[in-house]
């Protein structure tokens, strides 16, 4: 007991428990479980008390012992969660116990069971392996609840983490821990740990009479244990209204739908779906396009190889040029608009979609004209709508991060966006999530963008990209990890798709950056692809190509503009592309 005590002074969170069929009789059982919750009840470090059965091995000294009986251990994880109260987590391990046995322990009060390695075996059990996790999910679903997975602290104690986690470990902790749950995020990636304060952290010395709900908050008993979990009512919550009107839910809402995973997730991407049909039908469109570099205009890329590349795209199918990148600072800002007419000339008839946001910014400053006065010059050399992209995350403190401070602030950004959509050039509308992001983040950013399209009416498609660690610095890989998993690219999709419902009908998988495992050629709530899908149906919708241009809706007076324009942008196999990589247009 002076260690656990210890480790209540010292702010640590402690796993303790009893073991159950080594001599003791009742008394002595209970009489354990209440010093345990006296611990606990000073200092509030106690996250789990686990309750285990000793198995008799063979060459000990209980080798010809019993075993405990099944009803009799049952009867002592109820007694310790009368104890221990409703809100403790109370753990007991499954591979102690038949599987058949398992069902008979929840019902008796244990919310957890505790480490199970599919990789290394109970080593002091070894006799008895772990089941297998797809079985014990199975069991744990047959009791009511869902299986999920947990980090070493729990969720309570994630809460309060200046008070009970040391600060060199925060950071990593973080990055592995749902947001909103605190559970672990299993979609979450390994990678290094960004730098953390140094140093030790102060520890209290003194004790502190408080209750448990005082020290460490309690979360709902079936979250905060990393088994029992029956359907998020939040979710639940949120999905009801949503079915009437998507677009209404609070930003607590949204976030809980972006968390949502398992069963849950299912449930908010399947409304997604019903929301895709209803606003724009079953049918997914592609455009054949090819990607310019404009960086390497004059340093590879002449004005004679973009005759002929745009040529050769007219000839293989395309029907829109995308142009992107900073042109070099060694030639005039007037090369924007040359690059620009050189491609019309060669291709009258294509949808030229160029300069995002940032370059907009750079030929207005290098030409020494007004950001609308460029953007007019652009519309006369041919341009015809403009790429989104550069967005990553609308906060000025992700995007610092992420370019290591090259980005210009949000709303210079947004700036050349708005002004291009007032002038009559559409534009996409782009997001870059699984990096350091939170979800109170992201739903930020899809409000920023509903509030640009209530103003100008100019987005045409939502294309929600996957971070990829590619050419980045170091420093920032090390920070940002290696990119979203599946069920984080699923939720981010389906919430989009609910939040701008009505406002930005069109959603548009960038699925070349989207891992291979994907479901589909598009996840429930997209409506485009970014490149050429091999097959042509499936489960009832059917895709189709189309040329970039649509006509915009027309909305009664005092109405909110309606999505319009350009639908997406695909390249039809990588020889349509030139030049380096580039965010989807």
């Amino acid at each position: 007991m002076r260690v656990i005590d210890d480790a209540g002074r010292s702010r640590i969170p402690f796993t303790t428990g009893v073991l159950l069929g080594i001599g003791e009789n009742d008394a002595e059982r209970a009489d354990a479980l209440f010093a345990i919750r006296a611990s606990h009840q000073r200092y509030g470090q106690v996250q789990e008390t686990i309750v285990q059965n000793f198995r008799a091995k063979p060459h000990t000294a209980m080798q010809n012992e019993t075993d405990l009986g099944l009803e009799e251990y049952a009867a002592a994880v109820a007694v310790a969660r009368i104890v221990m109260g409703p809100d403790h987590t109370i753990q007991a391990p499954p591979n102690l116990s038949g599987l058949s046995e398992l069902l008979l322990l929840v019902r008796a009060g244990i919310n957890d069971w505790g480490g199970v390695s599919p990789l290394t075996p109970d080593h002091v059990n070894p006799e008895r392996p772990w089941p297998e996790l797809q079985t014990l999910a199975e069991l744990t679903a047959q009791a009511g609840f869902t299986l999920r997975e947990r980090l070493t602290a729990h969720p309570a104690y994630l809460q309060d983490a200046e008070t009970w986690l040391d600060p060199r470990i925060v950071p990593a902790v973080t990055a592995l821990a749902d947001p909103v749950s605190l559970l672990a995020d299993e979609g979450a990636r390994l990678r290094p740990a960004p730098p953390a304060a140094r140093g030790p952290r102060p520890r209290s010395a003194d004790p502190v009479t408080v209750l448990v709900a005082a020290t460490a908050p309690p979360v709902d008993r079936g979250v905060a244990a990393g088994l029992p979990r029956r359907a998020d009512p939040t979710v639940v919550s949120a999905l009801a209204r949503a079915s009437i009107a998507p677009e209404s839910l609070t930003d607590a809402e949204y976030c809980s739908l972006l968390t949502a995973r398992g069963d849950d997730l299912n449930a908010v991407t399947a409304l997604a779906d019903e929301v895709r049909s209803a606003a724009v039908g079953n049918t997914l469109t592609y455009v054949v396009n090819r990607n310019l570099d404009s960086s390497l205009y004059s340093k590879g890329l002449t004005d004679d190889m973009v005759r002929r590349l745009v040529e050769e795209s007219v000839t293989l199918g395309a029907t829109e040029i995308c142009v992107q990148g900073p042109i070099d600072q060694a030639l005039p800002g007037t090369a924007y608009l040359d690059l620009a007419a050189g491609i019309r000339a060669a291709g009258p008839d294509l949808s030229l979609h160029a300069y995002r946001p940032t370059e907009v910014l750079d030929g207005a400053r290098r030409t020494g004209v007004s950001v609308d006065a460029f953007l007019e010059g652009l519309r006369e050399a041919g341009v015809t709508s403009v790429p989104g992209t550069g967005a990553r995350i609308l906060d000025d403190g992700v995007r610092a991060l992420l370019s290591e401070r090259t980005d210009p602030p949000v709303d210079e950004w947004i700036r050349p966006l708005v002004a291009a959509h007032r002038a009559g050039l559409r534009s996409t509308a782009t997001i870059v999530y699984g990096h350091v992001e939170t979800p109170p983040q992201i739903v930020a950013h899809l409000r920023r963008l509903t509030q640009i399209q209530d103003e100008t009416g100019g987005f045409s498609e939502f294309i929600a990209m996957p971070y990829v660690p590619f050419d980045v610095p170091s420093g920032v890989r090390a920070v940002a990890g290696e990119g979203p998993g599946l069920e984080a690219s699923r939720a981010l999709h389906a919430v989009a798709r609910l939040m701008l419902h009505g406002r930005i009908d069109h959603i548009q998988a960038a699925w070349t950056k989207l891992a291979s495992t994907a479901p589909g050629p598009c996840s429930p709530g997209e409506r485009t692809t970014s490149a050429v899908c091999c097959s042509t149906e499936r489960s009832g919708r059917r895709l189709a190509p189309r040329r970039t241009a649509r006509r915009r809706r027309k909305t009664s007076s005092g109405s909110r503009p309606l999505s319009a324009a350009r639908l997406g942008n695909v390249r039809r196999a990588t020889h349509l592309s030139h030049g380096a990589p580039h965010d989807a247009c």
